[in-house]
């Protein structure tokens, strides 16, 4: 049975890239942060400039399980996304109402976006990452290659949660290189969670193995709480996933109590209730925010159009110039050359750029 096949509308299921992935992502990302880059465009939302697509393609879509109608809920759920911008979300529907699929075996690309249901949690590489070959471990079922997925939510083809909507947007637009508004530079969340238990707590977990508050009422902090059910996460990982990082590649605007990239995290997650990190509205449809950024990310005039390309030219040039600069790097595995996991930086872009020729 599916670990998610038990949520119930009180659990908080939030999303994390499985930890190889997650650690090869901070690998090449340190290495590219030395790395001189064209600037950002004032966005309000928080995106990383270099694994935005290009506007107007098209990133295809894919699916390895679920049926049709799964299939069909995902297209519709994400039509609003593709409305609000210069990107078309290609799921391969057939005159028969089937939709494309990717498998385990593939060696080539079926689809940018490949959507699992069956692992544990909902998570997405961010943007390109999805096609970085050199992103998880080559055996593992999660990263940038043909085979791996690179979006997944757990348990859907199980059971759908009430919020399936909000969390399936949240997800693709990570896909389409949004990060989470909670870890916004500019926004209030960290200064605002309750990271620690009340004092005196004693651990007390319910039936599912989730923990509660105890027999005097006081409550788990957030860093017990996530260690139970349904997220099962260590401290570290509760750090690289809440906490802010300042990223000189992020561009990060206001912060946005009502985007869809903010959680519904539970009331007992924040200091003091109301809290300023608290997100205002159900979570489920995309902001004002959110589309405005999509706009700005994937605009519609050639004058914009041509900025973004501009501007991947320049990191392009950036990063390729820095392979360039390290040849003893060549020929050896990934795993033990961070300068491999640059070098995936540098063809996704070329790719990118040669798809406009």
């Amino acid at each position: 049975m599916h670990p998610l096949a038990h949520l119930e509308e009180t659990d908080i299921v939030l999303d994390a890239l499985p930890s190889e992935v997650a650690a090869s992502i901070e690998v090449r990302d340190k290495y590219m942060n030395g790395l001189s880059m064209g600037g950002g465009m004032g966005l309000e939302f928080v995106v990383s400039d270099v694994q935005r697509w290009l506007p107007g393609q098209v990133v295809r879509v894919a699916f390895l399980d679920g049926d049709d109608d799964l299939h069909r809920a995902i297209m519709e759920a994400t039509q609003e996304i593709s409305d609000a911008c210069n990107l078309k979300l290609d799921f391969g529907e057939t005159d028969c109402g089937s939709f494309r699929r990717w498998t385990e075996q593939d060696n080539s690309y079926a689809a940018e976006i490949r959507v699992s249901f069956d692992k544990g949690g909902y998570f997405s590489l961010v943007g390109t990452d999805s096609i970085d070959g050199t992103l998880g471990s080559p055996n593992g079922d999660v990263g940038g290659r043909p085979y791996q997925a690179s979006l997944n939510l757990g348990g859907y083809a199980v059971k759908r949660p009430s919020t399936w909507r909000g969390t399936t947007r949240h997800e693709f637009l990570h896909a389409l290189g949004f990060h989470h508004a909670h870890q916004n530079m500019r926004g209030p969340c960290q200064a605002s969670f309750r990271w620690d238990d009340d004092d005196g707590y004693q651990p007390t977990k319910n039936d599912r193995g989730g923990f509660i508050a105890d027999a005097a009422g006081r409550r788990p902090g957030i860093y017990t709480y996530l260690a139970g059910y349904p997220n099962f996460w260590d401290r570290m990982k509760v750090d690289h996933n809440l906490k802010t990082e300042e990223d000189p590649h992020l561009v990060a605007g206001p912060f946005d109590p009502q985007s869809v990239m903010l959680y519904r995290f539970p009331p007992d997650f924040y200091k003091s209730v109301p809290s300023p990190c608290a997100p205002q509205g159900d979570g489920q449809e995309l902001s004002d925010g959110d589309k405005r950024g999509l706009q700005l990310l994937y605009p519609q005039t050639a004058t914009e159009v041509a900025a973004v390309v501009s501007n991947q030219q320049e990191i392009f040039s950036a990063v390729a110039g820095f392979v360039a600069s390290e040849p003893e790097a060549a020929g050896l595995e990934t795993a033990i050359r961070p300068m491999g996991q640059i070098g995936g930086v540098a063809d996704v872009l070329r790719r990118k750029l040669d798809a406009l020729k």
